[in-house]
């Protein structure tokens, strides 16, 4: 164990292909193949199944906490390399070039059809459905995003390009971790950080009348859990060693998805951060188990196996750029197919193929250009075509 702790070039390929089939399952979750008319069974069993898109977001929580941690963990000093100037300059040099761009390519999309319509008859929203793209943006809303404070109300957020809130609300949690989170950690222990998290982001929601609660706060304790899954699976503390060793972690993991989805149900009327915060400790557990195997030399079980398949590690490899661009791909691809006046069930099953297939590509051409010449140079070495030959 100590070896692979001072492997600066250790990589868990899980986590990646785990990063990647996330990205694809909200890509499924913001297509919209009904516009109102009655589809076939299976495409409605399957558009059913598409609505737990926020547990994805859980995962990405999770994955920045984790990874965030890793490095801490794995350090001799407990502190971020660089300081906290350099770890800022890092984060924002990976995450923010492809975030404005796409917001440019929003803003260039959105000027080109408003100019349509002023001129044609064509109107972008005749269809009162939801659409991951809308054109119809104020220039305060560009303020807001511009800024990384989109997420601070749901008219905001959910304007332009709605997935982009979660990218404002993991940029704010980048201040948490080295401002409060790691202090609370060195001075009071892995516990306490994960209490401290969870309460503060309750606040807001219990003591503020809602305040920011578009925002998710609660998110600050799912981040925590991420960070707690990286010191249990690394750590050399002995009670660590021994807390890690004793408890079944798949198994936890199992129960904690079971109870996530019992809570999630809506008619017990729970509100979300509790099924939120379960399956942020799920994924936790997952972590911790598939480390552990990966340490060990073992193989992950049959079914974890797809999180290492080489599609899906490829996947992972522009998941980020997936999940800035997928929205206007979509809303562009059914734009184009209404205008072909199918029928509803072609129409359905066209979207889910073109839509998908469009914004793989897309996201990989945008990844190439935006994406990968911002990633550190361990990162950039990775390339797609490699992972999959």
């Amino acid at each position: 164990m100590t070896e692979i702790i001072k492997n600066k070039k250790l990589h868990l390929h899980y986590l990646d292909g785990l990063r990647g089939l996330a990205a694809l399952y909200v890509l499924f979750v913001h297509i919209e193949p009904s516009m109102g008319e009655e589809l076939p069974f299976c495409l409605n069993i399957f558009q059913l199944m598409m609505r737990y898109g926020r547990i994805s977001v859980v995962v990405f929580i999770v994955l920045s906490g984790y990874g965030l941690m890793l490095s801490v963990v794995r350090s001799q000093s407990n502190y971020i390399s660089g300081g906290f100037i350099g770890y800022i300059k890092r984060r924002a040099w990976r995450i923010l070039p492809a975030y404005y761009a796409t917001l440019i390519l929003c803003i260039i999309l959105a000027i080109g059809i408003r100019l349509v319509e002023n001129f044609t008859s064509f109107q972008w929203a005749y269809i009162p459905v939801f659409q991951p793209f809308s054109p119809y943006f104020s220039f305060s809303d560009l303020v807001y995003h511009l800024l990384l404070i989109n997420n601070i109300n749901s008219d905001i957020s959910g304007s332009i390009n709605p997935p982009l809130w979660t990218v404002a609300t993991e940029w704010q949690l980048y201040f948490f971790f080295p401002l409060l989170l790691l202090p609370i950690w060195r001075r009071f222990g892995l516990l306490t950080v994960v209490i401290s998290a969870c309460l503060i982001g309750l606040i807001p929601l219990y003591l503020l009348n809602g305040l920011f609660e578009s925002a998710s706060p609660w998110f600050l304790g799912v981040f925590a859990i991420g960070m707690t899954a990286a010191e249990i699976g690394f750590s050399q503390k002995p009670k660590l060693i021994t807390f890690r060793n004793l408890l079944p972690w798949d198994q936890l993991a199992i129960v904690f998805t079971v109870v996530a989805f019992l809570t999630e149900w809506r008619r017990l009327g729970l509100h979300i951060w509790i099924s939120e915060y379960l399956f942020g400790m799920a994924t936790a557990c997952l972590f911790i188990y598939c480390t552990q195997l990966v340490i060990d030399g073992k193989k992950l079980p049959r079914i974890l196996q797809v999180f290492e398949h080489p599609l899906a590690i490829a996947l992972g490899t522009f998941s980020y750029s997936l999940y800035l661009t997928h929205g206007p791909v979509l809303a562009l691809v059914s734009r184009f197919l209404l205008s072909l006046h199918i029928p509803p069930t072609k129409y359905a099953v066209a979207l889910y193929v073109l839509g998908v297939a469009a914004s793989l590509i897309f996201a990989y051409l945008f990844y190439l250009v935006f994406e990968r010449p911002f990633m550190s140079s361990f990162l950039k070495r990775r390339k797609v075509k490699d992972v999959v030959i």
